[in-house]
């Protein structure tokens, strides 16, 4: 007769975890098998990394006072580390820069620079005519005047052109040249042109950039030596005091590069008749930085004119572009020194602009106006010396030659002589005071310094770092969801031999001639084996 035995079973949530723990056990016990094995433990890496003192520090062992000194020792490294460091890296970002000064290659010629000269009377006073010192009151502070003499007379005139009375009426330069010479060669006014400044009508010497004059020799006799006569007699009459009204009497000079356009009302100095004025001029190849260590202003590198008007950048051509833009603001007009195809400012107004341009114009980079210094810039060192001319014995040659008296000659004749002090350039450039270099350099002193520690040695705690943040995420990307059970019950029938089968003890046969199977206790052999029906369901 075939035996059942029935078994309950209940199912909980306690049930499960152990066998997760099981579980957990066996994939450690698979991945150590299959050659992967997890992170090292902190003590693991600090008694095998190249950091000084954190093997001592963070190793195996008990935390004892020797131990707790190397970790008060490591942190106070770490701290002064960190602290220089910072000291480091402020000083880094404040661009630090400095100039250098050294003389550049010589070079058997150089290029001799535009010089630009103006008559500091501006009109003519025998060139005026009836109409043009009506226009220009306000500007000269002459009143009108007709045949019968100076009166406000309601007289009326054509409109101004105020290009036509400044070259009609402006001092010309044949007139004023007496001689001219460069480098031992003879010149004459058809090597000046003409250009229109604050002072009206001026005159550049060797003004093309592309046809620019070498000097082959430094020193007095190799540059430029002119004699002038400035016209003291043509001087306006001063009536009443403008804001343009000058009492002096000479020439204003300006030395500049072919590249910018003269701006010699605030860039020039003066030469006064009587006098011949020696100019020993350097020329200058500045370098500049630009952000974060300065302000200059880079190329942009395309073949359109950077200012409209302008071949290329210039600050002298940067703050005229400025001046005509508040000019047509204000005026809606542009004044004859300032490029471009808008309409001149008549006479009457002109006075008035130009103050307001003055006004307006701001320096520096808060101010409305800010002009750049160009990252590559020439520039021309002056030196300036005079001596008293004529002497007493020229004089009379120079009254006899020029049909003058010699009271003439000393009032109104006057000798510039522009030369190069020698063909040497000077070059000054601006250098970053602490680069990138001398920064890592200074902080690989301090590391070694401080903590032994190098490159590698920061690759290899970056290592550790990751390894260790990237097994516990792939932990917790594998950790397998916990079902939730709730307790249940259930009754499982079991057949005697199905029992049998499923049981992993191993069978037990009679020994006495290899009989059947039997589970139950044999009563009729007291002899046979021990443990009976237990032994079958122990295990």
């Amino acid at each position: 007769m075939p035996i059942e035995i029935v078994c309950k079973i209940k199912f909980a949530e306690e049930d499960a975890k152990p066998k997760e723990k099981e579980a957990g056990d066996e994939q450690s016990l698979l991945g150590a098998a299959r050659g992967t094995p997890g992170p090292q433990d902190l003590a693991s890496f600090a008694s095998t990394s190249t950091l000084h003192g954190l093997g001592r520090a963070c190793g195996p062992g008990p935390l004892g006072p020797r131990r707790s000194l190397w970790v008060l020792a490591l942190l106070g490294s770490m701290a002064a580390l960190l602290y220089q460091a910072a000291g480091l890296a402020r000083g880094y970002l404040s661009w630090p820069h400095l100039l250098a000064l050294g003389p550049a290659a010589p070079a058997p010629a150089a290029g001799f620079p535009a010089v630009t000269l103006c008559n500091i009377n501006r009109f003519r006073h025998s060139a005026l005519s009836d109409a043009d010192i009506f226009h220009l009151a306000n500007l000269t502070g002459l009143p009108p005047k007709d045949r019968d003499g100076h009166r406000a007379a309601g007289l009326r005139y054509p409109e101004p052109d105020m290009v036509d009375i400044l070259n009609r009426t402006g001092h010309q330069l044949v007139d004023m040249l007496k001689s001219c010479n460069f480098s031992g060669h003879r010149c004459s006014a058809s090597n000046f042109s003409v250009v229109y400044t604050r002072y009206g009508k001026c005159y550049t010497f060797n003004a093309d950039p592309q046809s620019s004059l070498p000097s082959r020799a430094g020193g007095m006799g190799s540059g430029l030596e002119i004699m002038l006569d400035i016209q003291q007699e043509e001087y306006l009459p001063i009536w009443r005091e403008t804001n343009e009204t000058s009492f002096e009497a000479g020439i204003r000079v300006q030395i500049h590069s072919q590249e910018e356009p003269p701006y010699i009302h605030q860039l020039g100095f003066g030469v006064s008749p009587g006098f011949q004025t020696f100019v020993s001029c350097q020329e200058q190849r500045l370098t500049y930085l630009p952000q974060p260590w300065g302000n200059c202003r880079a190329e942009s590198g395309q073949r359109e004119p950077e200012l409209q008007g302008y071949a290329a950048y210039s600050v002298s051509a940067c703050r005229l572009r400025c001046e005509k833009e508040a000019v047509l603001q204000r005026c809606r007009c542009r004044m004859v020194h300032m490029p471009g195809n808008e309409t001149i400012c008549p006479p009457n107004i002109y006075i008035e602009c130009a103050d307001h341009t003055l006004d307006s114009l701001g320096g520096g980079s808060g101010g409305p106006c800010f002009c750049p210094t160009p990252c590559n810039l020439t520039r021309y060192g002056k030196e300036i010396s005079m001596v008293r001319i004529p002497n007493r014995g020229s004089a009379r040659y120079l009254a006899r030659k020029y049909n003058r008296n010699e009271t003439y000659i000393r009032e109104n004749f006057l000798v510039l002589d522009v030369f190069f002090e020698a063909l040497t350039s000077e070059a000054v450039e601006q250098r970053a005071a602490y680069g990138l270099s001398a920064l890592l350099g200074d902080l690989g002193g301090h590391m070694g310094l401080f903590v032994g520690a190098s490159l590698l040695t920061l690759l290899e705690v970056l290592d550790y770092i990751y390894e260790v943040s990237w097994d516990r995420l792939k932990r917790a990307w594998r950790r397998p969801k916990t079902p939730l059970r709730t307790s249940t019950g259930g009754i499982s029938t079991l057949g005697l031999q199905e029992l049998k089968e499923q049981s992993p003890c191993p069978s037990r046969s009679r020994a006495e001639g290899g009989g059947g199977i039997s589970l139950l206790p044999n009563h009729h052999h007291p002899q046979g084996p021990p443990g009976g029906l237990f032994e079958d369901f122990a295990c």
